[in-house]
């Protein structure tokens, strides 16, 4: 049975029940459709359309919506037609009480890629929404074109033993230095201090789906169930087949910035406290990394691999002219 497609008939305008009720209707300055694809009976999920021309790319996240894109999306579309992908449970997709294992997540996804008809895309995942594509890539290499892992290609089922750190005094590390507290009070707030304190802050759409909304206007209890959010994560870790994938990669890790900059957010008392943090925060980072690289080298000798230091998980927000001059790049070289 081929999944049914519904098209939003309004461009997304952001009506979730009993949370706008006492606000006036909001809209989000993305330009994109907004399309409802149903994977199994009573499951929709929400797919992101900012059109465009060339080879289809499909976004997808961990636990965020589709609406994390809403930025670097539409600077793609002259050279690919993007999708942003919202998983179960999340967002605007629907959230049934099961169906939250990794091979369900590939599955969705595929009956998206089925329903909307795309030849050979890219898919273009960030944090474990990485898992889901390496999984769909090595039971379905026909039906893709390439993947990009937006800090998304580790291992998590490696432990701290696997990586062979040196040893660690942790009485021995200096105090954190607190950033500045996030602000609910609005949208607007939120956002500022969620720049202050990660240097990233998402678009106002994936908040307004995080979040449920006060009369007031302030920012209420999250919308995300701890529950999906276990399934997703903790329940769903399993030990990423890479050696199955054969379409081509481009992975991009994140490395830490220079370590002077991350030493002003301690306070450090003395040269011991420098050596320690140094060696938890600055290698520690710089070791799992490698790790990772030289695991999915190892996989994947063809992969392209590129490191962005000081960039944030959330990388295409961080660093979006460096994602989009690297996505560019890499598609270039596809067949």
């Amino acid at each position: 049975m081929v999944p049914k497609v519904w098209f939003a008939t309004v461009p997304t305008v952001l009506v979730l029940a009993g949370v706008l009720a006492a606000q006036p209707a909001w809209r989000d300055p993305s330009p994109h459709q907004v399309r409802f694809i149903t994977v199994e009976p009573s499951v929709r999920l929400e797919v992101l359309d900012w059109g465009g021309t060339g080879r289809p790319i499909v976004f997808l996240s961990c636990y965020l919506t589709g609406h994390a894109y809403d930025d670097i999306a539409p600077k793609l579309t002259d050279r690919f037609h993007v999708y942003a992908f919202t998983r179960r449970g999340i967002g605007a997709s629907d959230r049934p009480s099961d169906g939250y294992s990794l091979q369900r997540s590939a599955d969705d996804l595929l009956a998206v890629l089925d329903a909307l008809k795309l030849q050979k895309p890219i898919l273009a995942a960030n944090s474990c929404g990485g898992w889901t594509q390496t999984l769909l890539a090595g039971q379905h290499p026909d039906r893709l074109g390439g993947l990009v892992y937006l800090e998304a290609a580790d291992d998590p089922m490696l432990t701290l033993a696997d990586y062979n750190f040196p040893p660690f005094e942790e009485a021995n590390m200096p105090k954190r230095i607190e950033p500045p507290a996030l602000d609910y009070s609005s949208f607007d707030a939120y956002r500022r201090t969620q720049k202050a304190r990660s240097g990233v802050a998402f678009p106002e759409a994936e908040l307004r789906y995080g979040f449920a909304l006060k009369p007031d206007g302030s920012l209420g209890e999250s919308l995300l169930s701890p529950t999906v959010r276990r399934a997703i994560t903790t329940d769903a870790r399993s030990k990423p087949d890479h050696a199955r994938v054969r379409v081509p990669v481009l992975a991009i890790f994140k490395t830490p910035r220079p370590f002077e900059e991350s030493a002003k957010g301690y306070v450090i008392q003395n040269e011991s406290q420098r050596a320690t943090l140094r060696q938890w925060e600055f290698d520690k980072e710089n070791i799992m990394t490698a790790k990772w690289q030289s695991d999915l080298r190892a996989a994947v000798p063809t992969a392209k691999i590129v490191e962005l230091p000081g960039a944030s998980l959330y990388m295409f927000l961080s660093n979006e002219a460096d994602i989009i001059r690297e996505v560019r790049t890499f598609a270039d070289t596809l067949r």
